[in-house]
């Protein structure tokens, strides 16, 4: 007997908002098949306001409002089941994030749930990895936002432990991660990845998922840090306006591209990693995953 049902995830994130409904496929005595069927991404650069000023402007608080409340008809004209709203870094330090909370709840029925560093780093490594990575090989996850990037050790299939950083590409174009912080970051990636013979990269977010379709490489297939560091160079050889125009990448994308890949080749370099590995799965997919496993809450529609 066969059983679909829908789930959805909304990511809201420093640099982005995301929605991504998923197929939940149930078969008689088949493994469960999580398909993506609809992903919408509303770049509202949070981060700009909280990082700097403390707190969401008006201006982005309507936008989130409006964007929510889009979302909702989403969800409803898909006929989704359950669903789970998580608000990242910049939600988390935002002064004011409880009264916009309230009034999107108020509004468009959504609730957000805040979530911190270490729950997203365990709701990432939730994703369906185990048909990306070879069983016996080291990884080291690394997922890019704009606030925050959250690291983890995959050894032998299992995850060992992980660790978020406020290191994100929103924070560095606006110049207020510290010295101290880069520090901290690559003590905790030379330490936990030192015991391991030979380390992999797996990269997850919305600028490596970009990187990797410009690449050409088919599926399954890495890049090596030899092409990232090329690319890095080729994207400094560029103005914004250029990165636009001649690049063809989003206007919300050509600049924070940059300080993105900046932090996986730092992770690279440090681990001592060669290859880099694009799954293209993120938050909302361990979303999803977690949601129909019940590891997390989820509202029921």
């Amino acid at each position: 007997m066969l059983k679909i049902q829908k789930f959805a995830a909304i990511d809201i994130g420093s640099n982005a908002v995301r929605l991504l409904i998923s197929n939940i496929i149930e078969q008689d005595g088949e493994k469960v098949v999580f398909k993506k069927n609809s992903l919408v991404r509303v770049p509202i650069r949070l981060g700009a306001d909280v990082f700097l000023k403390g707190e969401i402007s008006d201006y982005n608080q309507e936008r989130m409002i409006d964007t929510m409340l889009a979302f909702s008809l989403i969800i409803k004209s898909h006929g989704v089941v359950k669903y789970k709203a998580c608000a990242t870094s910049a939600m988390r330090e935002a002064k004011n994030r409880i009264p916009l909370s309230e009034k999107i709840l108020e509004t468009s029925g959504i609730n957000i749930e805040t979530i911190d560093g270490e729950d997203e780093a365990a709701i990432i490594a939730a994703t369906d990895l185990h048909t990306f990575i070879n069983p016996n090989k080291t990884y080291l996850y690394v997922d890019v936002g704009g606030g925050s990037t959250e690291f983890s050790i995959i050894h032998n299939g299992e995850k060992k432990l992980s660790k978020s950083f406020k290191i994100g590409t929103v924070r560095l174009l606006n110049d207020i991660v510290k010295n101290e912080t880069w520090l901290e970051v690559e003590n905790w990636v030379k330490t936990h990845t030192k015991p391991y013979d030979k380390i992999e990269l797996i990269g997850s977010g919305g600028n490596i998922n970009k990187i990797f379709k410009l690449s050409g490489k088919s599926m399954g297939k890495p890049l090596t840090y030899f092409y990232l560091t090329s690319y890095y160079k080729m994207l400094q050889n560029y103005s914004y306006e250029e990165r636009i125009t001649e690049l063809n990448l989003n206007q919300d994308r050509a600049d924070v591209i940059i300080p993105a890949t900046r932090i996986y080749l730092s992770a690279m370099k440090w681990s001592g990693a060669k290859d880099i590995y694009v799954p293209k799965i993120g938050l909302s997919d361990g979303i999803i995953k977690s949601m129909y496993y019940e590891t997390v809450s989820s509202v029921s529609i």
